[in-house]
């Protein structure tokens, strides 16, 4: 919906359709690559930089890039894989949960990137991409330990169900460990980062459109332009939170498919 005003200046609020913009790279008349994707491109290339640059001369004694690097890996190493898988299938997953938690992280803050303003996580393809890894590790991991057979008998039949409502459990279970996971991991992330865009969106139109409208509704951008700035501030608290609820959740399934009753 647009809302005109009579010097002409209109109102234009975010819509679906802000998710598939235009291309910017057609070769062959094919679409190769629009704002998203290139937002995906560019945080891949910028964590890549910054992995390389900390830690091609690691030291003893770190310096300040060093230690915020350390930091990081420290924080998913402590706080997600070993506090949930322990030390010793911790360092098994950690490479994964590390790159998965600063990718998908990167990803999310590119939606507050001037120039940008789309987080690389705001089209189903990549959150997809993270649940199906994340659904792939937590199905290796329980054959893996427990075989093929144990692992979806205990995964599709609790222990002490009836013989008579083994059939009905065994769909349920089936549904909600094999299905309603990887979609649950893929729309939770999906719908935070819309909806984030969404709100940005939102308060810099209506900034934009109180500036130009010329007229006693100019006071209400100073308004405006404050939320969108302290909203700014809240997504990328979001951004770190999705990262790290996604990346705590995979943890979470890899330590189901590891547990002894399998």
């Amino acid at each position: 919906m647009i809302v005109p005003m009579a010097d002409g200046n209109e109102f234009t609020p975010p819509s679906i359709t802000d998710f598939f913009p235009d291309a910017i790279l057609t070769i062959g008349g094919v679409d190769i690559m629009t704002r998203i994707n290139l937002a995906q491109v560019l945080a891949t290339i910028v964590l890549v930089i910054i992995l390389v640059l900390g830690t091609r001369r690691l030291t003893v004694v770190p310096g300040r890039f060093q230690s915020v690097l350390e930091f990081g890996f420290g924080f998913v190493r402590n706080n997600i894989a070993y506090d949930l898988l322990g030390e010793k299938d911790g360092k098994r997953f950690v490479p994964l949960l590390t790159a998965m938690f600063f990718t998908i992280l990167f990803m999310n803050v590119t939606g507050v990137v001037p120039g940008i303003n789309l987080a690389g996580t705001s089209v189903i393809g990549a959150p997809l991409v993270f649940a199906i890894v994340a659904y792939v590790v937590f199905i290796y991991a329980g054959i893996k330990k427990h075989g093929a057979f144990h692992f979806l008998k205990a995964s599709l039949l609790p222990g002490g169900v009836p013989i008579y409502l083994a059939p009905m459990i065994m769909v349920i279970e089936f549904i909600s460990t094999f299905i309603v996971r990887p979609v649950s991991l893929t729309l939770r992330l999906l719908m935070n980062m819309m909806v984030g865009h969404f709100m940005l969106s939102l308060f810099f139109a209506a900034t934009n459109f109180f500036i130009l409208s010329g007229t006693w509704m100019s006071l209400f951008s100073v308004g405006s332009g404050v939320m969108g700035l302290a909203f700014m501030l809240f997504e990328l608290f979001v951004a770190f939170l999705q990262a790290y609820v996604f990346t705590i959740l995979t943890a979470v399934y890899i330590q189901l498919s590891l547990a002894d009753e399998h």
